[in-house]
């Protein structure tokens, strides 16, 4: 299927690698020209010669932490116009409510529900004004279904999508969609991450966790980016115009849910 987006302009956030790379493989084999972010110069320079070299879009970097005012400027001023914005952050580390520091507070809801707030407001009523966007917003399968471990990225998650549910309505009729991805467990950094801390917490090998939760999932596997990234393509693509202020569970069913 034709996605109808070649020519399109996308801002990428947090697409060095895992999901938010995905997003940006999935688009640019669509023909979307990108602007990638990443809080790491190097890998996300790689990551956009990669792309570009791939699929003959131009994938331009700006290194930065996106919870920091001046990367979204630069971000914005790099694409000024962008069809397309893909808010994605690396989730908040997982601890138990007494634990959590003030801190860890500020940067949870800096990169989770500040800075992709300000993004949308970048660029929003631009994409109104020129009669398409398409918003999508890589959160976590947390925000439907808590970890206990996993209360600061359930917090800030829930905050975007809260907001999500207040814009979607004013812009759906100019052709702008705002729609949510909630992953589930997928095989990414992220992911190690989380299973090292609970492993810690039971005594065991992070390997012995990861095994004993895969185990666990119906799908008997852990999901591919690349699953993610091509959902993300179709929520922007010119196919799903009518499809917005949704929050798409993606998780191989691994929590019950109501139909």
């Amino acid at each position: 299927m034709d996605l109808g987006l070649r020519g399109r302009k996308a801002i990428v956030c947090a697409a060095s690698k895992g999901l938010g790379r995905a997003c940006a493989e999935a688009l640019a084999a669509e023909g979307v020209d990108l602007v990638l972010n990443a809080r790491t110069a190097t890998p996300l320079q790689q990551a956009a010669a990669e792309i570009a070299a791939a699929h003959g879009v131009r994938a331009v970097a700006v290194a930065g932490d996106i919870g920091d005012a001046a990367v979204r400027d630069a971000l914005i001023a790099a694409c000024p116009a962008p069809d397309i914005l893909v808010n994605n952050a690396g989730g908040p580390s997982p601890g138990r409510l007494k634990s959590f520091t003030a801190d860890d507070w500020t940067r949870a809801l800096d990169g989770n529900l500040r800075a992709p707030a300000a993004m949308l407001a970048a660029v929003l009523e631009g994409m109104a004004a020129r009669g398409f966007g398409r918003v999508v917003n890589i959160t976590s399968s947390v925000v439907r279904h808590p970890i206990d471990v996993q209360g600061l990225s359930a917090a800030a998650r829930a905050g975007l999508h809260g907001l999500v549910s207040t814009l979607v309505r004013e812009h759906v009729g100019r052709n702008v969609t705002i729609n949510n991805i909630l992953p589930g467990p997928f095989a990414t950094d992220r992911l190690i991450s989380n299973f090292t801390f609970q492993a810690k917490q039971k005594g065991i090998s992070p390997e012995e966790a990861l095994a004993a939760r895969k185990a666990e999932l119906p799908a008997k596997r852990f999901g591919d980016p690349s699953e993610v990234g091509r959902l993300c393509a179709y929520l922007c693509s010119a196919h799903a115009g009518y499809i917005s202020g949704q929050s798409i569970l993606i998780d191989g069913g691994a929590h019950p849910q109501i139909l």
